[in-house]
């Protein structure tokens, strides 16, 4: 049984920096590609970035490029989000979620979940 489990959230002020994490068990880690997106209240799940399963190509949301960086660790079974510069906006459930397929923007790609962890962002 593929698991996700997320960690790293909280709550930081506006220009602020968070690294999240996302550990996978279950499955040969290095099979998914991987991916970050998010859920604010009130709002549709959004894309914010994923990775191959080599690491070697990295997809980002247009509303976070340049300021959020992915990043994976074969031997951890471990993929990160480090967020810097932080706004308001940015404040939302953060899920990981993996594919056997090719690193995705489409939410609909992803085979497996992880539950989520709340990051909020305080002006």
């Amino acid at each position: 049984q593929v698991q996700l489990v997320e960690s790293g959230g909280g709550q930081v002020q506006a220009g602020g920096s968070l690294r999240l994490s996302c550990a996978v068990s279950g499955h040969t880690f290095s099979s998914f590609s991987m991916g970050w997106l998010r859920q604010a209240p009130g709002k549709e799940r959004e894309f914010v970035a994923s990775i191959s399963w080599s690491g070697r190509n990295t997809y980002y949301g247009d509303s976070v490029r340049g300021r959020f960086v992915i990043s994976r660790d074969n031997a951890k079974n471990t993929v990160y989000l480090q967020m810097a510069s932080l706004k308001p906006e940015d404040t939302a459930v953060y899920s990981c979620a993996a594919t056997i397929g090719p690193a995705s923007s489409d939410v609909r790609a992803y085979e497996y979940w992880g539950q989520g962890t709340q990051v909020t962002v305080s002006s």
